[in-house]
């Protein structure tokens, strides 16, 4: 797809056909970008597979309206319980619902995939909709993988040609796909107001914490127990850290600083795992951080320190540590190929 690139260090530039990208490689270049310049290197860049958000919402919009729109959602999860403590309560809460789970399936292999979307997703779900959801509600089960599909195709390859050659778009299914699951989401028509606060920069906002909240940290975390299986001798020394630490009590975030080589284990994981490695394409204009990352860190951690404490997660019977395939699933978010996991009840 390249026609010709100019490399200048860490810095260079590629034409997909006439589309001109300038790729920042590398910590310091990104960072110097996107933190030292941050007011330039803010928007976000509407390309062809989001047009059907319309500058609604805020994960694909810009100016005025996105920073309006996350100025009030701000306020609002606060006053929804997004502080330090409601968060806590929410996972603690859920952390149970989860271990249940893992438990009914007696140490055999299962799929990590839909409980640890469903438990992740419960923790946005209270605070967005009010409540959480059981993880056999088929209303629930559906938003859920109508998020994960968005995710998946939104990165595709099919996806990203129909950036490049907008004119393929009627030809393609995913394309359909997504705009099926977008007006699912809505379920109802939205009135024009002169106000930003109409209903549908409210619908867009919904979904996009929804779909934000769910993936990244739910893929973070299966990444993290694929991770541990493949790596046993690292798991036992979170282990010991945790029985010595913590013993048998509910981890809290107050934790996290006692837990040093838990915490350097999560965030190895992070780097590791690298689920969004080329990030969201940006615009020259303003800065964007996710509003959503104080309660992704603590999800993190106690999700997986609280599963590290009680369970031990290793390959299905038959398969080795080296058999585990750390190749990605390639979408917006770079999922772990489909896989299955013991999870070894501790004594």
């Amino acid at each position: 797809m390249s026609n010709s690139v100019f490399q200048y260090g860490s810095v260079f530039k590629v034409y997909f056909v006439t589309k001109k990208i300038i790729v920042l490689a590398g910590y310091k270049t990104v960072k110097q970008a996107l933190v030292n310049y941050a007011e330039e290197f803010g928007e976000r860049e509407i390309n062809h597979t989001f047009k059907f958000a319309e500058e609604h919402g805020i994960l694909f919009s810009n100016g005025e309206n996105w920073k309006e729109m996350r100025r009030f959602a701000l306020t609002n999860l606060r006053d929804f319980g997004m502080g330090k403590r409601g968060s806590e309560e929410k996972i603690t809460e859920e952390i149970q619902y989860l271990k249940e789970v893992f438990e009914s399936f007696g140490g055999k292999p299962f799929d990590t995939t839909e409980p640890m979307n469903y438990a992740v997703s419960n923790i946005i779900s209270s605070i967005v909709y009010g409540n959480r959801f059981e993880y056999s509600d088929p209303q629930f089960k559906e938003m859920v993988k109508r998020a994960n599909e968005n995710v998946r195709i939104g990165g595709s390859a099919s996806m990203r040609i129909f950036n490049i050659l907008p004119w393929i778009g009627p030809f393609l299914k995913s394309r359909r796909t997504l705009h099926a699951n977008g007006e699912k989401n809505k379920k109802q028509q939205s009135g024009q107001k002169n106000s930003r606060f109409n209903e549908k920069n409210l619908i867009a906002t919904v979904m996009n914490l929804f779909v934000a909240g769910t993936d990244t940290t739910s893929t973070t975390l299966r990444w993290g127990m694929l991770l541990m299986a493949k790596y046993p001798h690292i798991q036992v020394r979170v282990h010991e850290e945790i029985d010595r630490v913590i013993g048998g009590r509910q981890p809290v975030v107050e934790d996290r600083k006692n837990l040093p080589y838990t915490d350097a284990v999560i965030h190895e994981i992070q780097r590791l795992a690298n689920i969004i490695p080329m990030s969201l394409p940006h615009t020259t204009s303003w800065r964007r951080v996710c509003l959503g990352e104080s309660l992704a860190r603590m999800e993190l951690f106690l999700f997986f320190s609280s599963l590290l404490q009680h369970f031990r997660f290793t390959p299905p019977p038959g398969v080795s540590e080296d058999q585990l395939d750390l190749t990605g699933v390639v979408g917006i978010t770079v999922n772990p190929s489909p896989h299955k996991l013991c999870a070894v009840k501790r004594t």
